[in-house]
């Protein structure tokens, strides 16, 4: 059964989000009700403008940018959530879609009143994160895919997509963790690999088969990314990324690569990677 709530219930918890946490707090911890009724949990803090957003992958939640948001507190607004089904956040909900998530990015970006917002994604955040601009097109100064967005003409027939989910569904946990466990480069510390498999294999197996299948029928080229925000993003080397391809569909689309590290690129080498997306966001806003 979803969770609903009225307009009245959502002024009183965005009342609750400004003023009932001591103004001397650090990290303001708040809950905010996405389109559809699912309650959003988000941490904002530090000053500072524009405002960065950050935003989760697959069967992730927003403990995996740990490693950025004391760096880029100290000169932004931080602004970071769990989307629906995954973290904190509620999960009410029957599909988990690519344009449901990107609701609940757009509902926290309301909530904090970030103007001119630079929204940040990781793998599945980067596809979210369009959907946030197609929402919130005036609010969005520009768009940072993390490992994400690798060739916009990349799609699945219906046979490939049941192929590739079926072990998922026969068996959620080991399938996850072999998959995950894909995404390191060799010589990637074991402790980490079993930490970030470990996590994510244990994520709700009704959420990741949902945003899965999701994720494999999306395709730009059936119904491209109609967004006028510019995007950039900070992709590793594992798998090649055509930015002559996205052009076609994002004229503004600018790439950085990260050698010799895997998916989880922001936490496998955070302070290289905390430097390369300071430089993309001096371009974004010199």
């Amino acid at each position: 059964m979803k969770e609903k709530m009225g307009p009245a219930i959502v002024v009183l918890v965005c009342l609750a989000i400004l003023f009932v946490v001591p103004a001397h707090a650090k990290v303001i911890n708040g809950t905010v009700i996405s389109k559809d009724g699912v309650p959003i949990s988000f941490s904002v803090s530090g000053k500072g403008e524009p405002a960065l957003v950050f935003v989760h992958g697959w069967s992730c939640d927003r403990s995996f940018w740990r490693k950025q948001i004391p760096y880029f507190e100290t000169r932004h607004r931080v602004v970071a959530l769990d989307l629906a089904g995954h973290g904190a956040s509620g999960s009410g909900r029957d599909v988990y879609s690519l344009q449901a998530f990107g609701e609940d990015v757009a509902a926290v970006v309301r909530a904090v009143g970030a103007r001119k917002a630079i929204l940040i994604g990781h793998s599945m955040g980067g596809p979210v994160i369009i959907e946030t601009a197609k929402i919130l097109p005036d609010d969005v100064l520009a768009l940072v895919g993390i490992d994400t967005m690798q060739d916009f003409e990349e799609s699945f027939t219906p046979e490939q997509i049941k192929e590739f989910i079926k072990p998922f569904k026969e068996h959620f946990k080991k399938t996850a963790d072999a998959f995950v466990r894909g995404m390191f480069v060799q010589g990637t510390d074991p402790e980490f690999i079993d930490e970030i498999a470990g996590k994510m294999s244990n994520a709700s197996e009704r959420v990741g088969i949902s945003a899965m299948e999701e994720m494999l029928n999306m395709s730009y080229k059936a119904d491209p990314p109609k967004i006028k925000a510019p995007v950039w993003c900070l992709n590793s080397d594992l798998w090649p990324t055509k930015p002559v391809v996205n052009r076609k569909y994002v004229p503004e689309f600018n790439l950085r690569v990260m050698k010799g590290v895997g998916h989880f690129l922001m936490l496998e080498s955070p302070d290289e990677f905390n430097r390369q997306l300071d430089r993309i966001l001096t371009e974004i806003d010199p």
